[in-house]
């Protein structure tokens, strides 16, 4: 391999004190973090103002950048905080912020001006998605993790803004901010940094029983030499939430693979290397959405370390043909899929067939067992190294920020009606209740044209979820789902899904409509709508779609989980698989209180489901009866009125 005589910056997780001594120790020439608020990690450990500080001055000791997390979806009340936490974030010298929401993004642009990063939450993964980033001021973009090298290529040829792209730890099945599954059955938002990691449960399709959703961790060494042709600013290293030992390897094996590509060697990572690293963190490997499609880890969603295979018991000994265990190694026991007992090897004999006989500390039981390697015997000194740096201690204080934002006298308004659609059978029997049709495209998008024409409803066509390659369309008006798409048809009357995560009055960019974020609560509702004097719509019936994914193996039908909820599986056009909830979202008592507040057009989604329900559904609501709410209730099955009543925390 020739020499890559290209720089390029190695980005690593931190979530705890130790990690971050861990990052530096092994050699990262940046890190990410994030305080008490406003992180998508807020389960980690993280860090208090002056905590910030500290380990802001103690990377900067060591010439490694400090990128700060504020990456989760902002409320109108909570602007002004977030505006204060950025400002002391500016003053004590953090290198960059990470963030995900819109609003955010232009009050830090307006009022702060400080180094923005894209978070991939922000969901940019189009050429498009970057050169509006681009024209917004933001430095960097964290690129979707289902993006292929070559998608990368694509990107990188066409833009001028830096990118990131994760090259190792865990990878969400859903696209990294559109998951609703966590909010939506448990109340806890990932879009909020509180995800509960459905996608790690058991779950049954047809006759298939497995953790379904549960993915494989990215590894991808082999994709360096490729990112670091390409001019990639930086390689990152998922992992905020776990524990210093694996910081350290990480980042310390990806730091060695990057000096061997840039010398052209093709050997990235030694034997031994891939042994630790697989030892320190493992639920399975891929080579990620990279260099491959099939990411998935069905078998167990958990980390078990370094696979070792069979052991066979005698109840004193454990007899395993392997060559990697030293005494100061420790091994884990499972059977069947269950955890049963673990320890450190102490002492070890073999045979010349490459047996090895491992004396238990306590009795085990006589059998066959899946063994796991779950330390090494070099973690203790790495410990030791770890804490022998020292974390300063330092304060820091915020100061008061007041946003100056103008209030709307928004009137209480008869609200129109949206219907989304994706058949003609369910089309003819909603265009009498419906001032506008939001309709999937597919081969029937002509008829369905031709229909609203004739019935004098406006037609929208909605735009993919994922917008990464399609067919430019002609019609005035188009529904958007992401920032790629709103820059493409700029020019259009734009409709906003609610996956654009409309969560705040500051969000850009400014669109002819913007659907609310389904996670908000008619108490974030009315804030927001005091501020914002644009046209605004509300989903008020259908079945919220959980997730988007590129998993390609994933089966149509219905996902159903350990408490007999079904979720529907389906494939767009585009291939792409989505999950829906088991329930209806289902505001019909609610209507009257936000016309009240001045809310423009309500929404129904109606698509794949039967032409008798969805006429029912858009009659009721069209006419506000609230008396036929237990007729449509037991027609269409469970319903809910999500996060409406009392939001996500």
């Amino acid at each position: 391999m020739k020499r890559i005589a290209v720089d390029v910056e190695l980005l690593a997780p931190v979530g705890y004190k130790d990690a971050l001594k861990a990052a530096i120790i092994g050699g990262a020439d940046a890190v990410y973090l994030g305080g008490k608020d406003f992180g998508a990690r807020r389960l980690a450990e993280n860090f208090d103002d002056g905590e910030m500080r500290s380990a802001i001055k103690l990377a900067h000791d060591h010439h490694v950048k400090v990128y700060v997390t504020v990456n989760t979806l902002i409320k109108e009340t909570e602007l002004e905080t977030a505006a204060g936490y950025i400002d002391m974030l500016r003053s004590i010298n953090a290198d960059a912020v990470i963030v995900a929401d819109r609003g955010l993004l232009r009050l830090i642009k307006d009022s702060i001006k400080m180094p923005v990063h894209a978070s991939t939450q922000m969901g940019i993964d189009s050429l498009e998605g970057v050169l509006w980033a681009q024209e917004e001021g933001i430095e960097r973009v964290i690129l979707a993790r289902e993006l292929s090298l070559a998608q990368i290529r694509k990107i990188k040829e066409g833009s001028k803004v830096g990118l990131e792209v994760f090259v190792h730890g865990a990878l969400c099945y859903c696209y990294s901010g559109q998951c609703l599954f966590s909010s939506m059955l448990g109340g806890r938002s990932g879009n909020r940094g509180l995800c509960a990691q459905p996608c790690r449960k058991e779950y049954e399709i047809g006759d298939e029983h497995a953790y379904m959703l549960s993915t494989a961790d990215t590894f991808g060494i082999e994709a360096i030499p490729e990112l670091l042709r390409l001019g990639v600013k930086s390689l990152k290293i998922e992992g905020r939430m776990r524990n210093p030992l694996y910081v350290y390897v990480a980042t310390k094996v990806y730091k060695n693979a990057i000096k061997r590509a840039q010398a052209g060697d093709r050997e990235l990572i030694t034997p031994r290397e891939r042994e630790l690293l697989e030892t320190v963190f493992n639920r399975g490997f891929s080579r990620g959405y990279l260099m491959d499609t099939n990411v998935m880890s069905r078998e167990y969603a958990d980390s078990r370390g370094l696979p070792l295979g069979k052991g066979i018991s005698d109840g004193t000994r454990l007899a395993i043909k392997t060559d990697k265990l030293l005494p100061g190694d420790g091994i884990t026991m499972y059977q069947g899929g269950e955890k049963l007992a673990g320890f450190e090897v102490k002492e070890q004999s073999s045979t010349r067939d490459g047996t090895v006989y491992l004396r238990s500390p306590f009795k085990m039981e006589v059998g066959e067992f899946m063994v796991y390697k779950t330390k090494d015997r070099e973690f203790d000194s790495m410990r030791k190294m770890i804490d022998t740096m020292q974390f300063p201690e330092l304060t820091a204080n915020r100061r008061p920020v007041q946003l100056r934002s103008a209030r709307h006298r928004r009137q209480s308004r008869q609200a129109e009606m949206s219907v989304y659609a994706s058949s003609i059978k369910v089309l003819e029997k909603v265009l009498p209740f419906s001032d506008r049709v939001y309709f999937e495209r597919n081969k029937q998008t002509d008829e369905a044209r031709a229909l609203c024409a004739d019935a004098g409803k406006e037609f929208v066509p909605i735009m993919p979820r994922v917008s990464i390659d399609e067919d430019r369309i002609d019609d005035p008006s188009v529904m958007v789902c992401n920032v790629g798409q709103a820059h493409q048809y700029s020019d259009r009357r734009l409709y906003g899904h609610h996956s654009m995560n409309f969560f705040n009055s500051l969000t850009i960019p400014r669109l002819f409509q913007q659907t609310m974020s389904v996670e908000l609560s008619h108490d974030d509702i009315f804030e927001t709508v005091q501020h914002y004097d644009g046209r605004l719509e509300v989903l008020a019936f259908g079945r919220v779609e959980l997730m988007i994914t590129k998993d390609p193996s994933l089966k149509e039908g219905w996902l159903e989980d350990h408490l007999g909820k079904r979720f529907q599986v389906y494939r767009d056009t585009q291939g792409y698989a989505h999950i829906t909830n088991s329930s209806d979202l289902f505001l019909l008592d609610f209507l009257r209180e936000l016309e009240d507040m001045g809310i423009d057009s309500f929404s129904l989604d109606l698509r794949r489901r039967h032409p008798d329900l969805a006429e029912l559904a858009a009659k009721v609501f069209y006419e506000r009866d609230l008396d036929s709410k237990a007729v449509l209730k037991k027609k269409c099955g469970p319903i809910t009125s999500a996060h409406y009543q009392n939001g996500v925390p």
